[in-house]
């Protein structure tokens, strides 16, 4: 197969996986050390515990997505999102999407391009991904008060996945997709090339 002597796509790949690895199990790791109980680290859990920090600007920023449509929520315990006199949802670190974000990091971050267009698509997918998660969270605390049922019967894990995934291959598709330039060369030749 010829992908497979592609050496630019194969340094992709291992780029992609480790960079992957680091992000995915890293976030397990951060997570395993900032829990009471077994391996606990106060120090990670005190200063390098960003998981929390994403799992609360989720319930926070649902909370404010909600008010928007007239919804009266609170936030309880510190993991809990519940309307007024109705029914919550309890939001763990899987609800997180830490696995979805270290999909994107990877990517970006193993693709050819400058550092400010990296930068930019960084930060611009993690932030959709961090809208659709409040979508998802506030979609699901309406139907578990509304009594909806879920589409097809899927959880709203598979559906968070599944539209996520969804947007990335688009975004990925954007990514690289990369409008022709023109430069002109020593000699003064013009030539077309990629951003």
């Amino acid at each position: 197969m010829s992908i497979l002597k592609d050496r630019s796509f194969i340094g992709f790949l291992i780029k992609f996986f480790v960079i992957f690895g680091v992000c995915y199990y890293g976030t397990l790791g951060v997570i395993g050390l900032t829990v009471p109980g077994g391996r606990y680290v106060p120090f990670i859990h005190d200063h390098l515990d960003y998981v929390s920090g994403i799992r609360n600007s989720l319930l926070y920023g649902s909370k404010w997505a909600l008010s928007l449509f007239g919804f009266d929520t609170y936030v309880a315990g510190g993991h809990n999102l519940r309307f007024f006199n109705g029914r919550g949802i309890r939001i763990e670190y899987e609800c997180v999407g830490y696995g979805v974000m270290s999909f994107w990091i990877a990517f970006v971050l193993a693709s050819q391009g400058t550092a400010k267009r990296k930068i930019f698509w960084l930060l611009f997918g993690l932030l959709f991904i961090w809208l659709l998660n409040i979508t998802r969270l506030s979609l699901l605390l309406l139907a578990i008060n509304r009594g909806w049922p879920m589409p097809l019967g899927w959880d709203h894990h598979t559906w968070f996945n599944i539209f996520a995934y969804l947007f990335i291959f688009i975004f990925i598709w954007l990514f690289n997709r990369q409008p022709a330039t023109v430069a002109k060369s020593e000699t003064g030749e013009s030539k077309h090339h990629g951003n």
